[in-house]
């Protein structure tokens, strides 16, 4: 019996934003891991999304050409009429100066076609409808932001006209920018994958978002919250769910409330969003807000927390803590 390869069902785009220096790919598919398979990037050189039956030595291949001098639309040619199968493959490329070309070949199952926009190329096979591309160029022409921002825009038009008509699985967002990464050593500025999820481009979003205050530096600065007691006290509250602070709701920051408020930020390594100037990033106030109301939902379904536990340090006890009678600790071990 012949082998049958498995298609990665997907929609994806490729994009540049040259002002930003910012190459990327978006994609989703009812296919395991699409993130390990589609996208190739490269800063000031392109990016690739490979698919359908995919070749994914179009992506190293496609990069060197793109190197070279090539356009996206020159490396097209070359890498397919190299390509016994390239009936079977789909591909999209937008190359370093921004120019972007796209490839269906005509075996590729239906729907299945792309659209080419100024900087970008949206293409997807086993879709509903051609609205699936069209809709993902729409929402990148029209959406402000940086390239991150369009693409998961992009991503989201595209499933809700129908996307993969198979279903959902995978989702992957690749962004180079020159010295981008971690440490600014290397080219890779955002590298999120979904592999396995019931709706992988929402909870793309969600990782991107915690990754985005973790690791980018993009909020604005006019959007600072001042430290006034109201935002203290509601800062000192969400703390205390999490075991952070155990003084008084005050509204006072300087003492306990900035202290804890600094070893919660070390421990969710946003470190990079403490600031001196009494001025608090709405990131975080939204984020710790949403932590401390899942705790205080958990909690209300099980033992009350310790709180102060994590400002007194690991092991140690509140300071209105009691020690429990032998035979309490006796039977809890026997549970």
């Amino acid at each position: 019996m012949p082998h049958r390869v498995a298609r990665p069902s997907t929609f994806s785009i490729v994009a540049a934003d040259l002002d930003r220096r910012e190459w990327g790919v978006a994609v989703q598919s009812k296919f395991i891991s699409v993130g390990s398979v589609v996208p190739w990037v490269e800063a000031e050189t392109g990016a690739i999304a490979t698919q359908a039956l995919a070749n994914m030595s179009y992506g190293p291949e496609g990069l060197a050409l793109l190197r070279k001098g090539l356009s996206a639309a020159e490396v097209i040619e070359r890498l397919a009429r190299a390509d016994p199968k390239r009936d079977h493959r789909q591909l999209g490329i937008v190359d370093g100066k921004g120019r972007a070309a796209s490839y269906t070949g005509p075996k590729c199952m239906e729907w299945a076609g792309h659209v080419v926009g100024e900087g970008f190329a949206c293409q997807g096979n086993i879709l509903l409808s051609q609205d699936v591309v069209e809709a993902m160029a729409r929402a990148m022409e029209t959406t402000p932001g940086d390239l991150a921002d369009r693409l998961l825009a992009a991503l989201t038009a595209g499933q809700k006209m129908g996307g993969d008509r198979r279903g959902q699985q995978s989702a992957a967002l690749y962004v180079a920018k020159p010295q981008g990464s971690y440490g600014k050593d290397l080219d890779r500025y955002i590298d999120l994958r979904v592999d396995d999820h019931p709706t992988p481009i929402e909870e793309l979003k969600r990782v991107f978002r915690l990754y985005d205050m973790t690791m980018l530096e993009r909020e604005d600065p006019g959007t600072l919250v001042p430290l006034r007691p109201e935002v203290v006290m509601e800062l000192q509250k969400d703390l205390r769910a999490l075991g952070y602070y155990f003084g008084p709701l005050d509204g006072k920051w300087v003492g306990p409330a900035e202290q804890a408020f600094s070893k919660y930020l070390g421990v969710e390594n946003f470190e990079n969003k403490e600031r001196k100037d009494r001025k608090v990033w709405p990131s975080v106030l939204g984020h710790l807000h949403r932590q401390a109301q899942r705790a205080l939902t958990e909690q209300g379904q099980a033992q009350a927390p310790v709180f102060g536990a994590l400002s007194a340090g690991p092991g140690k006890k509140s300071p209105n803590a009691t020690a429990a009678p032998a035979g309490a600790q006796r039977e809890k071990k026997r549970r």
